[in-house]
């Protein structure tokens, strides 16, 4: 199993807390948060990870250089801001596998990856993983008919049903560089049109979800994570 953790953003949220690291490098219970996403992969079968680096790559690098608990570690450093879409294709160069994962390097989800290798494994289709919460209207909502995921709803619809928890899975030439271009939101200018025009299939866990984008989720997540990760 391969996955690529999208860990090049700026944090510009996080700076009043933390200015001297890049986001996903932000402790929790004193570890880097990227350091608890890898022990999570290194549980869930997960063999190599590739990191799509930009802000600060020299952080990532210098702490965990080529391997780390027992995984392979491959970085790939954006020569500029190339969005969530333009770094995860850039990594995708890197990829070995006929397909890989991709995570939210700012996101903690607990959620059943070799559940969904094996539904990879069975249907060979894009997956786009939504988590249940009590409440959406932070995050907008997945649209849900019959296992495949038709649409997004804006932020600000309230009440309960499945968010888009930041977790696929893709063919490894999933995205076409021609019609995308170099720099591109993977949400807004990929996600969108790909629902609209192919089969995607949601697998849906109702596991912990955090996004420590926001100084008030990065504090809640010292207790909730040192909670899950720390002995």
């Amino acid at each position: 199993m391969e996955a690529i953790i999208l860990a090049g953003g700026q944090g510009t949220r996080l700076r009043p807390l933390i200015s001297d690291l890049p986001k996903p490098m932000a402790p929790i219970a004193g570890k880097p948060f990227l350091e608890l996403l890898l022990q999570g992969l290194s549980k869930g079968g997960f063999e190599r990870v590739i990191l799509a680096l930009g802000f600060m790559a020299d952080k990532v690098q210098d702490y965990f250089g080529n391997s780390f608990a027992g995984m392979e570690i491959v970085s790939v450093v954006e020569p500029k801001p190339l969005g969530t879409g333009g770094a995860a294709l850039l990594a995708m160069k890197e990829v070995l596998s006929d397909h890989v994962f991709i995570f939210n390097g700012d996101t903690y989800l607990d959620v059943n990856h070799i559940g969904i290798e094996a539904h990879w494994n069975s249907y060979r289709r894009p997956i786009i993983v939504g988590c249940a919460v009590q409440d959406t209207a932070r995050y907008g909502r997945l649209i849900i008919d019959k296992g495949r995921v038709t649409g997004f709803t804006e932020k600000g619809v309230a009440g309960p049903g499945l968010i888009n928890a930041g977790c696929y899975v893709f063919p490894k030439d999933q995205m076409d560089p021609a019609s995308l271009g170099s720099v591109f939101s993977l949400e807004q200018d990929f996600l969108i049109p790909l629902v609209n025009n192919a089969r995607v299939d949601v697998f849906e866990t109702q596991g912990c979800f955090i996004d420590i984008g926001i100084p008030d989720d990065f504090l809640q997540a010292q207790s909730l994570l040192k909670d899950l990760f720390c002995d």
